[in-house]
Protein backbone atom coordinates (compact mmCIF):
# COMPACT_ATOMS: atom_id res chain seq x y z
CA UNK A 1 0.00 0.00 0.00
CA UNK A 2 1.65 3.40 -0.96
CA UNK A 3 2.48 5.74 1.71
CA UNK A 4 0.44 8.22 0.60
CA UNK A 5 -2.38 9.61 -1.71
CA UNK A 6 -2.18 10.91 -5.17
CA UNK A 7 -4.58 14.04 -3.58
CA UNK A 8 -2.19 14.25 -0.56
CA UNK A 9 0.39 15.36 -3.09
CA UNK A 10 -1.40 17.77 -4.69
CA UNK A 11 -2.83 19.16 -2.04
CA UNK A 12 1.01 19.47 -0.84
CA UNK A 13 1.95 20.95 -4.47
CA UNK A 14 4.35 18.18 -4.90
CA UNK A 15 3.66 18.78 -8.57
CA UNK A 16 4.46 21.93 -9.44
CA UNK A 17 8.06 22.20 -10.92
CA UNK A 18 10.09 24.89 -12.66
CA UNK A 19 10.02 27.38 -15.79
CA UNK A 20 9.59 25.55 -18.15
CA UNK A 21 12.65 26.84 -19.93
CA UNK A 22 14.51 26.44 -16.50
CA UNK A 23 14.26 22.83 -17.61
CA UNK A 24 16.71 20.11 -17.27
CA UNK A 25 15.89 17.23 -20.31
CA UNK A 26 17.30 14.37 -17.82
CA UNK A 27 13.73 14.50 -16.00
CA UNK A 28 11.44 14.21 -18.88
CA UNK A 29 10.45 10.81 -17.59
CA UNK A 30 8.92 12.60 -14.62
CA UNK A 31 7.50 15.25 -16.52
CA UNK A 32 3.28 14.88 -16.82
CA UNK A 33 2.66 18.38 -18.71
CA UNK A 34 3.13 21.90 -19.32
CA UNK A 35 0.62 24.49 -17.87
CA UNK A 36 1.22 27.57 -18.17
CA UNK A 37 4.69 27.43 -18.82
CA UNK A 38 5.16 25.66 -15.95
CA UNK A 39 6.38 21.83 -16.24
CA UNK A 40 4.07 19.67 -13.61
CA UNK A 41 5.36 16.67 -12.61
CA UNK A 42 3.87 13.27 -12.79
CA UNK A 43 2.59 12.51 -9.58
CA UNK A 44 2.12 8.73 -10.10
CA UNK A 45 5.86 8.15 -10.35
CA UNK A 46 6.36 10.21 -7.55
CA UNK A 47 4.04 7.83 -5.19
CA UNK A 48 6.42 4.84 -6.80
CA UNK A 49 9.71 6.45 -6.16
CA UNK A 50 8.56 7.72 -3.21
CA UNK A 51 8.04 4.05 -1.92
CA UNK A 52 11.19 2.48 -3.13
CA UNK A 53 13.06 5.12 -1.74
CA UNK A 54 10.67 4.83 2.24
CA UNK A 55 11.51 0.85 1.71
CA UNK A 56 15.50 1.61 1.40
CA UNK A 57 15.36 3.95 4.13
CA UNK A 58 13.32 1.53 6.97
CA UNK A 59 16.10 -1.49 5.79
CA UNK A 60 18.97 0.85 6.63
CA UNK A 61 17.43 2.34 9.74
CA UNK A 62 16.91 -1.53 10.57
CA UNK A 63 20.50 -2.70 10.27
CA UNK A 64 21.43 0.22 12.91
CA UNK A 65 23.13 2.37 9.98
CA UNK A 66 22.39 6.49 9.85
CA UNK A 67 21.00 8.70 6.72
CA UNK A 68 22.59 12.34 6.43
CA UNK A 69 20.05 14.46 5.60
CA UNK A 70 21.36 17.52 3.89
CA UNK A 71 19.15 20.68 3.37
CA UNK A 72 20.43 24.02 3.36
CA UNK A 73 17.81 26.20 1.40
CA UNK A 74 15.77 28.51 3.43
CA UNK A 75 12.67 27.03 3.15
CA UNK A 76 13.77 23.69 4.46
CA UNK A 77 16.12 24.20 7.19
CA UNK A 78 13.62 24.41 10.36
CA UNK A 79 11.53 21.48 8.75
CA UNK A 80 14.67 19.36 8.18
CA UNK A 81 15.32 20.18 11.76
CA UNK A 82 12.45 19.36 13.31
CA UNK A 83 11.36 16.18 11.82
CA UNK A 84 14.82 14.14 11.82
CA UNK A 85 15.63 15.22 15.35
CA UNK A 86 13.04 13.02 16.30
CA UNK A 87 13.89 9.85 14.66
CA UNK A 88 17.46 10.65 15.94
CA UNK A 89 19.45 10.89 12.57
CA UNK A 90 22.31 13.53 11.96
CA UNK A 91 21.56 16.39 9.78
CA UNK A 92 23.05 19.27 8.23
CA UNK A 93 20.90 22.72 7.90
CA UNK A 94 23.56 25.78 8.07
CA UNK A 95 25.75 24.76 5.46
CA UNK A 96 27.68 21.99 3.87
CA UNK A 97 31.18 21.81 5.14
CA UNK A 98 33.77 21.37 2.19
CA UNK A 99 34.89 17.65 2.49
CA UNK A 100 32.45 16.45 5.34
CA UNK A 101 32.62 12.97 3.56
CA UNK A 102 36.22 12.92 1.73
CA UNK A 103 37.86 14.86 5.21
CA UNK A 104 35.49 12.65 7.13
CA UNK A 105 38.72 12.53 9.99
CA UNK A 106 39.17 15.92 10.20
CA UNK A 107 35.81 17.00 10.94
CA UNK A 108 35.37 14.16 13.36
CA UNK A 109 38.57 16.20 15.09
CA UNK A 110 36.40 19.66 15.11
CA UNK A 111 33.56 17.91 16.43
CA UNK A 112 35.57 16.94 19.43
CA UNK A 113 36.88 19.80 19.90
CA UNK A 114 33.53 20.92 20.99
CA UNK A 115 34.17 18.59 23.74
CA UNK A 116 37.17 19.51 24.78
CA UNK A 117 36.19 22.80 25.31
CA UNK A 118 33.22 21.67 27.44
CA UNK A 119 35.27 19.81 29.40
CA UNK A 120 37.38 22.52 29.86
CA UNK A 121 34.37 24.58 31.52
CA UNK A 122 33.89 21.60 33.82
CA UNK A 123 37.40 20.65 34.94
CA UNK A 124 38.52 24.57 36.25
CA UNK A 125 40.47 25.02 33.21
CA UNK A 126 38.06 27.84 31.49
CA UNK A 127 38.54 30.11 34.84
CA UNK A 128 41.83 30.28 34.70
CA UNK A 129 41.52 31.77 31.18
CA UNK A 130 41.94 35.90 31.18
CA UNK A 131 38.87 37.72 29.83
CA UNK A 132 39.81 38.00 26.35
CA UNK A 133 41.03 34.30 25.98
CA UNK A 134 37.45 33.32 27.28
CA UNK A 135 35.70 35.21 24.51
CA UNK A 136 37.65 33.57 21.72
CA UNK A 137 36.86 30.00 23.21
CA UNK A 138 33.37 30.67 23.45
CA UNK A 139 32.80 32.13 20.08
CA UNK A 140 34.99 29.17 19.09
CA UNK A 141 32.57 26.91 20.37
CA UNK A 142 29.42 28.29 19.21
CA UNK A 143 30.79 28.21 15.71
CA UNK A 144 31.08 25.19 15.87
CA UNK A 145 27.85 24.15 17.32
CA UNK A 146 26.12 26.11 14.93
CA UNK A 147 27.84 24.35 11.87
CA UNK A 148 28.75 20.85 13.06
CA UNK A 149 26.70 20.52 16.37
CA UNK A 150 23.70 18.62 14.67
CA UNK A 151 26.31 15.60 13.53
CA UNK A 152 27.80 15.02 17.12
CA UNK A 153 26.21 11.49 16.41
CA UNK A 154 27.65 10.56 13.42
CA UNK A 155 31.14 8.54 14.63
CA UNK A 156 31.68 7.19 11.00
CA UNK A 157 30.66 7.78 7.35
CA UNK A 158 26.81 7.92 7.19
CA UNK A 159 25.13 5.18 5.07
CA UNK A 160 23.32 7.20 2.78
CA UNK A 161 22.48 10.51 2.28
CA UNK A 162 18.67 12.53 1.78
CA UNK A 163 19.28 15.79 -0.07
CA UNK A 164 16.59 18.22 -0.66
CA UNK A 165 17.37 20.46 -3.95
CA UNK A 166 20.90 18.55 -5.23
CA UNK A 167 21.15 21.59 -7.23
CA UNK A 168 21.88 23.67 -4.51
CA UNK A 169 24.01 20.54 -2.70
CA UNK A 170 25.82 19.90 -5.89
CA UNK A 171 29.29 19.53 -3.54
CA UNK A 172 27.75 16.86 -0.95
CA UNK A 173 26.04 14.72 -4.09
CA UNK A 174 30.21 15.18 -5.44
CA UNK A 175 31.55 13.76 -2.31
CA UNK A 176 28.61 10.93 -1.96
CA UNK A 177 29.49 9.64 -5.32
CA UNK A 178 33.14 9.98 -5.06
CA UNK A 179 33.03 7.72 -2.06
CA UNK A 180 29.76 5.55 -3.20
CA UNK A 181 27.27 6.45 -0.78
CA UNK A 182 24.03 6.00 -1.89
CA UNK A 183 21.70 9.28 -2.48
CA UNK A 184 18.27 10.09 -1.47
CA UNK A 185 16.78 13.35 -3.02
CA UNK A 186 13.92 15.73 -3.72
CA UNK A 187 14.91 16.37 -7.97
CA UNK A 188 12.64 19.25 -9.15
CA UNK A 189 12.38 19.70 -12.91
CA UNK A 190 15.63 21.59 -13.03
CA UNK A 191 17.82 19.20 -11.72
CA UNK A 192 19.77 16.01 -12.86
CA UNK A 193 18.61 12.81 -11.19
CA UNK A 194 21.48 10.32 -13.39
CA UNK A 195 23.56 10.88 -10.13
CA UNK A 196 21.08 10.00 -7.75
CA UNK A 197 20.59 6.43 -6.56
CA UNK A 198 16.63 6.91 -5.29
CA UNK A 199 15.61 10.37 -6.73
CA UNK A 200 12.19 11.15 -5.65
CA UNK A 201 10.37 13.75 -8.36
CA UNK A 202 8.89 16.14 -6.43
CA UNK A 203 8.74 19.95 -5.97
CA UNK A 204 11.84 21.02 -3.66
CA UNK A 205 11.00 25.03 -3.03
CA UNK A 206 7.24 24.66 -1.57
CA UNK A 207 7.36 24.32 2.62
CA UNK A 208 4.34 22.03 2.73
CA UNK A 209 5.98 19.67 -0.22
CA UNK A 210 9.58 19.46 1.78
CA UNK A 211 7.24 18.80 5.11
CA UNK A 212 5.16 16.04 3.62
CA UNK A 213 8.21 13.73 1.64
CA UNK A 214 10.70 14.09 4.55
CA UNK A 215 7.86 13.61 7.19
CA UNK A 216 6.98 10.33 5.36
CA UNK A 217 10.16 9.13 5.07
CA UNK A 218 11.33 9.89 8.72
CA UNK A 219 8.11 7.46 9.52
CA UNK A 220 9.70 4.92 7.19
CA UNK A 221 13.07 5.09 9.30
CA UNK A 222 10.97 5.50 12.61
CA UNK A 223 9.76 2.06 11.85
CA UNK A 224 12.67 0.53 10.80
CA UNK A 225 14.06 1.38 14.21
CA UNK A 226 10.75 0.13 15.98
CA UNK A 227 11.53 -3.20 13.97
CA UNK A 228 15.33 -3.46 15.17
CA UNK A 229 14.34 -2.60 18.74
CA UNK A 230 11.78 -5.20 18.64
CA UNK A 231 14.61 -7.87 17.06
CA UNK A 232 16.97 -6.77 19.89
CA UNK A 233 14.43 -7.92 22.53
CA UNK A 234 13.75 -11.01 21.35
CA UNK A 235 17.19 -11.70 20.16
CA UNK A 236 19.62 -10.83 22.58
CA UNK A 237 22.46 -12.92 20.91
CA UNK A 238 24.07 -10.65 18.42
CA UNK A 239 23.70 -12.00 15.12
CA UNK A 240 26.94 -12.72 13.25
CA UNK A 241 28.20 -10.86 9.24
CA UNK A 242 27.21 -13.99 7.72
CA UNK A 243 23.61 -13.54 8.79
CA UNK A 244 23.54 -10.12 8.22
CA UNK A 245 24.58 -10.09 4.49
CA UNK A 246 22.52 -12.99 3.93
CA UNK A 247 19.15 -10.88 5.37
CA UNK A 248 20.83 -7.84 2.94
CA UNK A 249 20.82 -9.99 -0.22
CA UNK A 250 17.25 -11.01 0.15
CA UNK A 251 15.94 -7.84 0.33
CA UNK A 252 14.90 -5.47 -2.02
CA UNK A 253 18.06 -2.91 -1.52
CA UNK A 254 20.15 -1.76 -4.84
CA UNK A 255 23.57 -4.03 -4.52
CA UNK A 256 24.86 -0.39 -4.04
CA UNK A 257 23.06 0.19 -0.60
CA UNK A 258 23.88 -3.46 0.17
CA UNK A 259 27.66 -2.78 -0.07
CA UNK A 260 27.47 0.18 1.71
CA UNK A 261 26.15 -0.99 4.52
CA UNK A 262 28.27 -4.64 4.61
CA UNK A 263 31.15 -2.77 4.26
CA UNK A 264 30.02 -0.44 7.14
CA UNK A 265 29.61 -3.10 9.36
CA UNK A 266 32.91 -4.63 8.85
CA UNK A 267 34.29 -1.44 9.75
CA UNK A 268 32.06 -1.15 13.65
CA UNK A 269 34.57 -2.94 15.36
CA UNK A 270 37.60 -0.57 14.45
CA UNK A 271 37.51 2.53 16.06
CA UNK A 272 39.01 5.80 14.10
CA UNK A 273 42.30 5.35 15.42
CA UNK A 274 43.46 6.90 12.09
CA UNK A 275 42.41 10.02 12.64
CA UNK A 276 44.30 13.15 11.21
CA UNK A 277 46.77 14.82 13.99
CA UNK A 278 45.18 17.07 16.23
CA UNK A 279 45.94 21.03 16.38
CA UNK A 280 46.66 21.73 12.54
CA UNK A 281 44.40 20.23 11.00
CA UNK A 282 41.30 21.61 14.21
CA UNK A 283 42.84 25.08 12.89
CA UNK A 284 42.39 24.67 9.18
CA UNK A 285 38.35 23.58 9.99
CA UNK A 286 38.01 26.44 12.56
CA UNK A 287 39.80 29.02 9.79
CA UNK A 288 37.78 27.47 7.20
CA UNK A 289 34.65 28.59 9.40
CA UNK A 290 35.72 31.70 9.90
CA UNK A 291 36.29 32.26 6.20
CA UNK A 292 32.81 31.54 5.36
CA UNK A 293 31.54 33.66 7.83
CA UNK A 294 33.30 36.73 6.47
CA UNK A 295 32.21 36.10 2.88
Amino acid sequence: MPRTTFQELLDAGVHFGHLKRKWNPAMAPYIFMERNGIHIIDLEKTIVKLDEAASAMKHIARSGKKILFVATKKQAKEIVAEKVKQVNMPYVTERWPGGMLTNFPTIRKAVKKMGSIDKMATDGTFANLSKREKLQVTRQRAKLEKTLGSIVDLTRLPSALFIVDVCKERIAVREAKRLGIPVFAMVDTNSDPSDIEFPIPANDDASKSISLIVGLLCQAIEEGLNERKLEKDKEPVQKDKKFIRKELETSDLPDSVIQAIVEEEEEVEAEDENLAEEGEEEEEIIAGLDETDEE
